[in-house]
């Protein structure tokens, strides 16, 4: 662990305050207005910090920053003529999802991507980034709509997790997200993942079946959120620091483990201090990814892909 300094002491209290918050009223407009008081003192106290005094916990601070780049300012950065496709075609829209047909640099491809909000009424919209069944069977038909038209599939990870709310239950949210594990392999395109704040669960897995992943540098991917493994494990939130660092869910971890295979850098500080910036090294890492990608026949494009799913199963017993 890096040595602790009153910014970040500071930092974690406020956290945990959000957290509170959070915890108790989710969807209280009162308590949104509140959660983002104590996000901007977080945020001048971040400032202060360096990259390599980061742990962790501050990299999970640095994926939930309230400025973060989402999927849209990324769409707005790296994209044009992007047409947005809405609907699942059996219920309704869900705003958590954005999906379309755009242009990278001039090649036709589809982006699929979680969008959280920034004020209350966009968190509310989006339901704060937690997509519903009909936004994971939504993703899917735009990816099969690419595959179709033989178009690379770029998908754009940042996500609490999939919306646990009964009416997403009632409505098959397991189900879905094990439909989209199943047959998004089997698209014979290019599929490039990018994980570019925080990657939750069962709900970032659903649209992050790829051939390549790449993840920011400050971004999280984790089976639990620290909070939640933490309520668990020691049945209360203080722990959340040391769950953070058990889940080995940063970038430098999960590449050592061969879950993502390139780290993309970000500006000094994270992205949220120079958004362009970011957008110009994740676009730099997109356009080599794809290159490589389109240059392999579709047959072998599937073999490397079911292959690389394969070794993630590998199952490692210690004597």
């Amino acid at each position: 662990m890096s040595p602790r300094n009153p910014q970040l002491a500071m930092v974690e209290e406020l956290q945990k305050q959000i957290a509170e918050l959070e915890n108790t009223s989710p969807h209280s407009e009162a308590a949104l207005e509140e959660i983002e008081r104590l996000r901007e003192q977080v945020v001048s106290l971040q400032q202060d910090v360096p990259p390599s005094h980061q742990d962790a916990w501050e990299r999970v601070l640095l994926a939930r920053h309230p400025q973060r780049p989402y999927t849209l300012d990324y769409i707005r950065m790296l994209f044009t003529e992007f047409t947005e496709v809405h609907g699942d075609r059996r219920f309704a829209d869900d705003p958590a999802i954005v999906s379309g047909l755009a242009r990278f640099e001039d090649r036709p491809v589809v982006v699929v991507g979680h969008q959280k909000g920034r004020d209350t009424k966009q968190k509310l919209l989006r339901n704060f980034g937690m997509p519903n069944p009909e936004g994971y069977r939504k993703a899917l038909r735009v990816m099969r709509l690419g595959a179709k038209f033989n178009l690379p599939i770029i998908t754009l990870v940042d996500t609490p997790g999939a919306y646990p709310g009964i009416g997403a239950e009632e409505r098959g949210q397991a189900e879905a997200i094990a439909h989209n594990l199943k047959e998004i392999p089997k698209l014979s395109v290019p599929i490039l993942v990018v994980i570019h704040g925080e990657g939750g669960s069962g709900g970032a897995l659903a649209i992050a079946v790829g051939d390549k992943v790449l993840m920011l540098e400050n971004a999280i991917y984790s089976v639990i959120s620290p909070e939640s493994c933490s309520s668990i494990l020691w049945r209360d939130w203080n722990h959340k620091q040391e769950a953070a660092r058990i889940l080995k869910l940063t970038a430098p971890d999960l590449r050592q483990f061969g879950i993502v295979d390139e780290i993309v850098p970000e500006p000094y500080g994270g992205a949220h201090t120079d958004p362009e910036r970011a957008g110009a090294l994740l676009r730099s890492a997109i356009r080599e990814s794809l290159r490589a990608l389109e240059a392999l026949p579709a047959a072998e494009l599937l073999e490397r892909r079911h292959e690389k799913l394969r070794r993630l199963a590998t199952l490692v017993t210690e004597s």
